[in-house]
């Protein structure tokens, strides 16, 4: 039937063939420019997550507003006149911008001891640095030792400070998340039914327009406060943050990422085809399929809305990759049978070659596919889609091959090949004689590696600091580096403890602190007193273990600043003549702090009607000894022994939590992963090669390979990532190519002597060269990946690299080594 495919329709209609083809890859072109990238933190967090939803609750209770920070490092005094007024300036430009609603910044903060004030004082109205009667020495002070300001707002040399840019909030696409969430959890808990699934599809499709005009209303709002801030770098040096700019610039690293790694990988491409074949034809036709299959791709992405992300911005390399290696097959398959019969016409000469390799290559494809299949049983959003979005394009590749090539090349002439200059050294050859000469070394050198993948495996961790993630040149490792060293650290993590309900006892008082508020008496004819829960709400044993797990925070070494109603009970204290707060000056507080303060050191912290507060820590995510799933275990452990369960519950929430839960994820989606590929190779080799040892024999020079990489990478301390968690999977994908082929071929010369020795010479001599060829082009396929703004990318392209180079010498060296010695072909083969 392929026969009859090929002969009657391929060769008979090559121009309407390739005319279809270009029209429908041209329709698919249209649907590449909606081709969209999504670098939002939630490509980092897992499906499902339950932390992620009570993390989601939490920020609806308390004040989190969305902002971007400036770290702002002047070349004079931070309180010196020109300093100042240059900030003034330059927050007075930047609340020209739509999008910022405040600024918030060492010139508009309360101070509370520039002079010391007294409740009274506090209540009546509250001084920022900008008030007249401010005394700056002591306004230093209160930013350097102030619980609410020291190295949060100002480092502690008194160098750098942070302006905060407040910026607007979309209701809108708050609101749809929230529904969202709620059809999520009906949807998990009883079911939606037809009209609910309908909902939950419109509210998705609604959330991604939303969530896109809203990158592009940031997008151009950091481009706004660079070009304004471009402006005062002369007299200071100022960098960028927070997590709207970090996804704002990762955007334009993949997009830059896709145009480099497309440009440059064509251009080597180019040259790897003409030192290879010195003729025209065998450039230009593998790189017009490479085009073809890659245009097809995107427009598929496009057209199912699949967005790119930072771990999938690659996938136009792996496809340029995966496509050449099909047609590299092609190409010398159809030159070994010019050599071998030069007389035989183009048609049967192009016919023989589409019909030899068609079986190998359908399974090397396939199991190219498995490889990368498999990431979908990742619990990660990113991974799952890389693997769907390769599965596809692999796919594709294999079609266009098998259908573009035979058609331009029955409209060709054939051509005679250029004569071959005799290389002084093969490395083909050079392995087939290793195999012929040293095979016993061969064998302990692979147990010896064997030894080397398990014992390094074993020492796997995945631990990785995310500013890590970026060179050290880009304005995102700058800005956090700064924000994470002197301004109490990048990663949030919140501690939320939330009260047991208990019958309120009104707290009893002394006769002292009875004469001391009869000091408020006269508030009385300006406001009402606070309500009784609020009042009784602040009791003694709340306010104690609020303190107590404040300071036991602020004693770990990987914590940075701690942000919580402690800071404010401990400034109270200060201005209490060094009294604790009792429960009627708290109350009067919450009830009489300007709103403008009261939503940057009370709201953020407090909940009385949850009956819940939040402690809101930093991580120093620079800090080598950082080992977050140890720390979050440590602070499990030992709040469990601070906060009597009696008393209050507490749980962990916030990024750290999130991100943690997501690295911790990848060890068993390593594993499962890995499990699941060698099953379905190992079930795949039995179907094509029809013997359990020929299939034991493929499986072992696969997994050698493969454990060498983990093995590296444990004795080296190179983490498991988002991006090194699919070198597994991609790997045996594609270097299992190299093993079908090679096999296949060689139960094809074994039929004309039936000797392992010189069909294994044959074989070399044959197959070898094609695997060399797709070897070496996919090594430097993956070596343009080192030219990525994103370090994990520059690891996974040197990591698979190495491994497609350890594969070849497997495939060229353990596996026709392991076939002569256990002879798995019966000497009755001969078909």
């Amino acid at each position: 039937m392929i026969k009859s495919f090929y002969s009657k329709v391929v060769f008979k209609h090559p121009f309407k063939i390739m005319t279809f083809v270009v029209v429908l890859v041209a329709i698919l072109g249209f649907f590449a420019t909606r081709l969209e990238i999504d670098a939002s933190s939630d490509t980092l967090l897992l499906d499902n997550d339950k932390d992620l939803l009570f993390t989601q609750e939490i920020s609806k209770k308390y004040t989190s507003p969305n902002f971007l920070i400036l770290t702002y490092s002047p070349k004079q005094d931070l309180l010196a006149k020109q300093t100042l007024t240059n900030i003034q300036d330059l927050s007075h430009k930047l609340e020209q911008l739509e999008q910022i609603t405040s600024i918030t910044s060492i010139l508009n903060v309360p101070l509370f001891q520039s002079p010391v004030l007294s409740l009274k004082e506090l209540t009546n109205g509250i001084q920022t640095l900008q008030s007249t009667n401010t005394n700056k020495e002591l306004a230093q002070q209160e930013f350097l030792n102030s619980p609410l300001y020291q190295e949060n707002l100002v480092s502690s040399d008194f160098k750098t400070t942070a302006i905060l840019l407040n910026l607007k909030n979309n209701i809108k696409l708050e609101l749809l998340n929230s529904k969202k969430q709620n059809l999520i959890f009906k949807q998990n808990k009883t079911g939606l039914d037809s009209k609910e699934t309908q909902a939950l599809k419109n509210v998705k499709n609604d959330i991604k327009k939303q969530r896109d005009r809203q990158r592009e209303i940031d997008h151009n709002t950091i481009s706004q406060i660079r070009t304004i801030i471009k402006d005062d770098k002369s007299s200071s040096q100022i960098f960028l943050g927070g997590i709207n700019m970090i996804a704002n610039d990762v955007v334009s690293y993949v997009r830059a990422d896709l145009s480099i790694y497309g440009s440059i990988l064509i251009m080597l491409f180019i040259l790897i085809l003409w030192f290879f074949f010195k003729q025209k034809r065998w450039v230009v036709l593998p790189l017009f399929i490479c085009l073809l299959s890659v245009v097809s791709t995107t427009g598929v992405l496009g057209l199912f809305s699949w967005e790119v992300t930072v771990i999938s911005s690659n996938f136009i390399s792996l496809q340029l990759i995966i496509t050449i290696s099909i047609v590299l097959h092609l190409i010398v398959r159809y030159r070994e049978l010019i050599v071998k019969y030069p007389k035989a016409s183009q048609h049967k000469l192009v016919l023989n070659t589409m019909l030899s390799k068609l079986n190998p290559s359908f399974f090397a494809i396939i199991t190219t596919i498995v490889g990368f299949a498999s990431l979908i049983l990742s619990d990660i959003k990113p991974v799952i889609n890389l693997g769907w979005m390769m599965s596809f394009g692999i796919a594709i590749s294999l079609l266009l091959a098998f259908l573009v090539f035979p058609a331009l090349l029955i409209l060709l002439k054939k051509k005679k090949l250029p004569l071959k200059n005799k290389s002084r050294f093969s490395l083909v050859q050079f392995c087939a004689k290793i195999v012929e000469k040293r095979g016993v070394s061969i064998i302990i050198g692979s147990i010896i590696l064997a030894i080397f993948s398990f014992t390094g495996a074993s020492q796997l961790i995945v631990e990785n600091s995310f500013i890590n993630y970026f060179k050290s040149n880009t304005e995102i490792y700058k800005g956090m580096k700064i924000i994470d060293e002197k301004l109490g650290g990048t990663t949030p993590l919140d501690i939320i403890i939330t009260f047991n309900q208990e019958p309120i006892e009104q707290e009893s008082k002394t006769s002292d602190e009875v004469l001391e508020e009869d000091e408020f008496d006269s508030f009385d004819d300006e406001f009402d007193a606070p309500s009784n829960d609020e009042q009784y709400w602040f009791t003694p044993q709340k306010m104690n273990l609020i303190m107590k797990v404040h300071d036991y925070l602020e004693g770990i070494d990987e914590i940075g600043n701690v942000s919580s109603f402690a800071t404010l009970l401990k400034i109270g204290n200060s201005l209490n003549n060094n009294e604790d707060l009792d429960s009627f000056k708290l109350a009067l507080l919450y009830n009489e702090l300007p709103l403008e303060y009261k939503d940057l050191i009370l709201t953020p912290f407090i909940n009385i009607e949850s009956n819940q507060v939040r402690l809101s820590v930093r991580i120093i995510d620079s800090n080598e000894d950082l080992r977050r799933n140890e720390l979050i275990k440590k602070l499990n452990r030992e709040l469990s022994e601070i906060i009597d369960p009696k008393i209050a519950s507490f749980r962990l929430s916030n990024l750290m939590i999130l991100y943690n839960n997501m690295l911790q994820s990848l060890f068993d989606s390593q594993i499962l992963t890995l499990g699941v590929v060698a099953l379905v190779l190992f079930i795949m080799f039995l179907i094509l090669f029809r013997s359990l040892s020929i299939a034991f024999i493929a499986i072992i020079s696969n997994i050698i390979p493969i454990g060498v990489i983990f093995g590296l990478m444990g004795w080296f301390g190179i983490p498991l990532d988002l991006m090194t968690i699919t070198i597994a999977a991609i790997s045996i994908g594609i270097g299992v190519d190299d093993t079908i082929h090679y096999i296949h071929r060689y139960k094809e010369e074994f039929h004309f002597d039936r000797d392992y020795i010189l069909t294994m010479r044959r074989t070399h001599n044959s197959i070898g060269y094609a695997m060399f060829y797709t070897s070496f082009a996919v090594v430097v396929g993956f070596s343009i990946l080192i030219f990525s703004n994103f370090i994990p990318t520059i690891y996974f392209g040197l990591l698979t690299m190495l491994v497609m180079i350890v594969v070849l010498l497997s495939a060229l060296l353990l596996l026709p080594k392991l076939l002569i010695v256990f002879k798995p072909f019966d000497k009755r083969l001969a078909k």
